[in-house]
């Protein structure tokens, strides 16, 4: 089977905003897909894992618990899924000889560096959902051979809840909004990310760890400010911040940059810069 050949493909997490857009990218590409909702296939179940991966030829795991926050009072229901569910869906695509892709985050991180992360830079996350996540990571690369670990960050899309649609909500519902300026990341569209994919599976890049996020960086008021010019309102509308001034349960990291280098050196073109795909976002 070469690289090139249509793949039958099991998409997990299939009711997620990633999903939403990785599984009609994966049919245009001419792929065949089996799209596993949550009440289809329960990843904490590992014979239910061996029974859905069997037959296809890769295995892109998007499942995830997400909740951030939450994670913090319910770490065990998170690395169920994050960490048991991720070591499931990697046994049973090595017991199969299936390839895996497996979707991480930059929640694995400190925050505290000061230039992009490298993929191969040593993990250290500071909340719950970045511990279940890490160890779902180890688990992908000790128990599957032929797997990508695909982190991202700042994801929105069509497909669900997103910090751009709740700003655009909120330009609607009030004069102001105030925004962090202390948290500084790359806003990711679920679009780009699903092309990143199928172009990562059907190239001869080496498994491992890649990293999947817009090219360039800004703050998330920055990035208010971007949307609120994209939307022809005031950016002066958007009042910077602090995290300090908005404690929540789980530590934001304040450093959230990725470092694209990896999929270059791998002969693929990273994702393009995140203005242009927000300009793009809000004309769909």
């Amino acid at each position: 089977m070469t690289a090139e050949a249509p793949l039958k493909v099991l998409v997990t997490g299939a009711g997620g905003m990633l999903a939403h857009d990785l599984v009609p990218a994966l049919v245009a590409a001419g792929h065949s897909v089996t799209a596993a909702k949550r009440a289809h296939l329960d990843i904490t179940d590992p014979e239910a894992c061996l029974t859905a991966v069997a037959g296809h030829d890769l295995v892109v795991n998007t499942a995830a618990w997400t909740a951030v926050d939450d994670a913090e009072t319910n770490e065990a229901a998170a690395f169920a899924v994050n960490a048991v569910g991720a070591a499931n869906i990697a046994r049973a695509a090595s017991a199969a000889g299936v390839r895996l892709v497996h979707v991480s985050t930059d929640y694995v991180f400190d925050g505290r560096a000061t230039e992009p992360y490298a993929a191969d830079a040593p993990v250290c996350p500071r909340s719950a959902y970045g511990r279940t996540k890490a160890a779902g990571e180890w688990a992908v690369r000790a128990l599957c051979p032929e797997a990508y670990v695909l982190r991202t960050a700042w994801l929105y899309g069509a497909g669900g809840p997103n910090f751009v649609a709740t700003m655009t909500r909120l330009a609607r519902e009030r004069e102001t909004v105030s925004v962090v300026d202390d948290q500084v990341g790359q806003p990711t569209w679920t679009v780009d990310l699903a092309d990143l994919i199928v172009r990562l599976v059907a190239s001869s890049a080496p498994y491992g760890t890649y990293h999947g996020t817009s090219r360039g960086q800004v703050s998330w008021f920055g990035f208010t400010q971007a949307i609120f010019e994209e939307l022809g309102l005031d950016p002066e509308r958007v009042k910077p911040t602090t995290t300090e001034a908005f404690p929540r349960p789980a530590p934001r990291p304040l450093w959230s940059v990725l470092s694209q280098e990896s999929v270059s050196q791998a002969g693929i073109d990273p994702v393009r810069e995140w203005r242009a795909a927000l300009h793009e976002f809000l004309r769909t």
